[in-house]
């Protein structure tokens, strides 16, 4: 199974940049979008149905134009979860999940902490998730959380970690989380498979930060752990360039 995640910062934008035909030539299985900033009366579904994605399902946060997470996929789930049951996680609409016949496939879009509230919202947000987490594991232990984590886990994973270290998604306090949530039972498919520097999945629209490669991995497959021996390959796709962000891969057999 070939599972892609992807935040395309506005999926009507992304569409209008070749996003459908890109779709169609990278093949996933299924596709996990983040921040799709639309409701689904918005999105041109027919065409997605068309370019080979019938089972769609879009989770849209309260405010319009902003936020908002979906799932496509060429498979039928069994069951799809609208976010987590905890109303401050889900007015943003950040969280949903496909569960497939020995699989679950969950969007995340974590929040970022721009200001200091939105701070204290992320890492309220982090505890919670985590604890929703711990117990999902144990009805559902073959997961695969795909998403904008908007955290880099390590210095390898930012251009710039000496000038970045005050700077809200490499704050020592967020890195620990993700580092704490990887150990609670899950494997970053990336690193896996690929130690190497200079691999990231978001730039800034600044300073020809893309062409210059100044960028973050904060996008990531986090596979459980019981998946590790399951997964054959995982990578970042730079080249599709619909977006500030660019899609990550991971298969899993």
């Amino acid at each position: 199974m070939k599972i892609i995640s992807y935040n395309v910062n506005g999926i009507r934008a992304a569409i209008t940049k070749g996003f459908l035909d890109w779709l169609q030539q990278a093949n996933p299985d299924i596709i996990c979008l983040q921040e799709i900033k639309a409701i689904e009366d918005q999105i041109p579904t027919q065409d997605i149905t068309a370019a080979g994605y019938p089972f769609q399902y879009y989770f849209s946060a309260n405010k319009k134009g902003y936020s908002g997470v979906a799932i496509l996929s060429k498979i039928e789930p069994k069951k799809i979860v609208y976010g987590t049951g905890i109303e401050h996680m889900d007015f943003e609409g950040r969280n949903l999940r496909a569960d497939f016949e020995n699989l679950s496939v969950m969007s995340l879009y974590l929040p970022s902490g721009t200001n200091l509230d939105r701070l204290d919202h992320k890492f309220k947000y982090m505890d919670d998730f985590q604890n929703y987490i711990n117990g999902l594991k144990k009805e559902t232990p073959n997961l695969v959380i795909c998403g904008d984590y908007n955290i880099c886990h390590q210095e390898i994973d930012i251009h710039d970690p000496i000038r970045n270290k005050t700077v809200s998604g490499f704050l020592p306090e967020e890195r620990a989380w993700l580092d704490a949530f990887m150990k609670s039972g899950f494997v970053d498919s990336f690193r896996h498979f690929n130690k190497d520097p200079h691999n990231y999945s978001w730039w800034s629209y600044r300073a020809g930060a893309r062409g210059n490669n100044k960028g973050w991995r904060i996008d990531y497959n986090l596979v459980s752990e019981n998946l590790k021996e399951r997964m054959s390959r995982a990578v970042i796709l730079p080249e599709a360039k619909h977006s500030d962000h660019c899609p990550i891969m991971v298969e899993v057999d």
